[in-house]
């Protein structure tokens, strides 16, 4: 399988930078703010959770506009590609249908969207550091292997939900539910390490891996610490093998999906 999935990855991979590069054309194409969305949508989402969390609930975190950008920023990647791959086979049936090709391209061409939003989100974050004159420390460096990690384990989900998202039409209300459900407990405007007790915390940060990337991103860009490096590590293998496990079953039963449409 591998052999294989090198050499579709190496022949169908211009096909997913090509068909992510038309979409995000395509996405500004009939607005009038353009590319400007892009950077508009995620600074307002931050000033309203900030407007809440700091104004009404009387919020003191460090560097809280920053802390809620990172939480977003992340999750945003992850929670829109999971959701988009339960009905991604059936919304490409033209293309699905009539030439071949391996259906986990799609999910790529989604991710490489998603990763240059992300990009851009970034680029935001290191302009907010430095007007908040944010200490650096070499701790920053961990956010590439943080940034990696999000990457795969989204690929992984992305592809088991993606090929059960064929057979199983209620899927796409379900994967909404328990999303949310993550979202609220993913820390994204509130610090699972400082508000959470324990044995919660620890369940939390352990079994969540994206309020554990999360918080681990907010330790080394903006307080100085080293992320949840043991944690990392354990996740960081286990969205290698739900990528191997997706990927696999793909392989597997791609030939039926056409049938099933």
């Amino acid at each position: 399988m591998w052999n294989r999935f090198i050499k579709d990855l190496k022949a169908y991979f211009p096909y997913a930078r090509f068909s992510a590069k038309s979409d995000l054309k395509a996405e500004v194409a009939s607005s009038y703010l353009n590319w400007l969305w892009w950077i508009l949508d995620p600074l307002l989402y931050m000033l309203v959770y900030s407007f809440i969390t700091v104004i009404v609930f009387q919020s003191k975190v460090d560097y809280f506009p920053i802390f809620v950008f990172i939480g977003l920023t992340l999750w945003n990647f992850f929670s829109k590609n999971v959701q988009g791959s339960v009905k991604m086979v059936r919304q490409n049936s033209g293309i699905v249908s009539k030439v071949y090709i391996p259906k986990y391209i799609l999910i790529l061409q989604k991710l490489i969207v998603s990763g240059f939003k992300m990009m851009i989100c970034w680029a935001l974050i290191v302009i907010m550091m430095a007007f908040y004159r944010v200490p650096l420390t070499w701790n920053v460096l961990y956010i590439f292997p943080i940034l990696v990690e999000i990457v795969l384990l989204t690929f992984g989900c992305s592809c088991i939900i993606l090929h059960f998202g064929v057979y199983v039409d209620d899927l796409f209300n379900v994967t909404q539910v328990v999303l949310r459900l993550i979202f609220y407990m993913s820390g994204i405007f509130y610090s699972i390490g400082d508000r959470v007790p324990e044995p919660y915390k620890t369940i939390m940060l352990t079994c969540n891996p994206v309020s554990m990337l999360i918080e681990s991103g907010r330790r080394c860009l903006l307080y100085e610490s080293v992320p949840y490096r043991k944690s990392i590590l354990v996740w960081g293998v286990i969205s290698v093998l739900l990528c191997v496990a997706g990927v696999h079953l793909i392989y597997k039963n791609e030939n039926s999906y056409v049938k099933v449409m």
